[in-house]
């Protein structure tokens, strides 16, 4: 199977996500620039972490409209696997790929940090090589992660089982004080109902090899890997 990496100006995990897919998983691995107008005939499409555009207006307000976002709502919408990171997650909220909104975290400054997350759903092929509630260790790089959603639309995410990860201590409990941003239900990631479109906070490029802390990036990379190699199920 083939990835492609979005580059946005701003972009600053481009190289982080590609690497762990050239190198760590060993797949073929293409960047995709903001103006493309073809996604290079890619399998999995990522949309990395950083600053799109300086983060003008409100993060990923911008970068919605890039030639290439076009292309990849086009894709998302027939079935193709798309995964937004930290900004990448901004921007499919933006997109109207994903539900929800992000707001300022709730310390109002940038928080840079191990985190530990929940898997609430392990029937996605972002995380089907993960366990029911199986706690990850993954870091977070953003100032504004406070995930935002209606009462009526928190109610359809978890009805549809759209909510991927949350924000847990690290024996696993759900707990306001293991909250870093504010985010509403200790959401860390969530999905589309169709499962093909996920958006996370946490980086797991950045754990994705033990010398970086953590290794359990890795599974959500191995994850997607596995669906496409053993019959596209979960």
């Amino acid at each position: 199977m083939k990835f492609g990496v979005i580059i946005f100006p701003g972009s600053n995990c481009d190289y982080d996500a590609y690497t762990v897919v050239k190198d760590i998983i060993k797949r073929d691995v293409e960047f995709l620039w903001h103006q493309d107008a073809l996604l290079a005939d890619c399998d999995c499409v990522i949309l990395p972490g950083g600053f799109s555009y300086g983060d003008y207006l409100r993060t990923g307000a911008i970068a919605r409209f890039s030639s290439i976002m076009k292309k990849v709502v086009d894709f998302a919408r027939d079935g193709g696997l798309v995964v937004g990171i930290c900004n990448g997650f901004q921007i499919l909220l933006e997109s109207g790929l994903l539900p929800g909104a992000m707001l300022r975290n709730t310390s109002l400054r940038f928080i840079c940090k191990f985190v530990h997350i929940e898997v609430e759903n392990e029937n996605t092929p972002f995380t089907k090589m993960c366990r029911k509630d199986q706690v990850l260790k993954i870091p977070i790089a953003h100032t504004d992660g406070n995930y935002f959603i209606s009462d009526e639309g928190l109610k359809r995410l978890e009805q549809n089982q759209q909510i991927v990860f949350r924000y847990c201590d690290e024996q696993g409990k759900i707990t306001k004080e293991a909250n870093p941003n504010g985010s509403l239900y200790n959401i860390a990631g969530i999905c589309n109902e169709k499962r093909n479109v996920l958006g996370m906070m946490p980086h797991p490029e950045r754990a994705s090899e033990e010398v970086l802390g953590s290794e359990d990036g890795k599974y959500i990379f191995q994850s997607i890997v596995d669906f496409f190699e053993k019959g596209k199920s979960v």
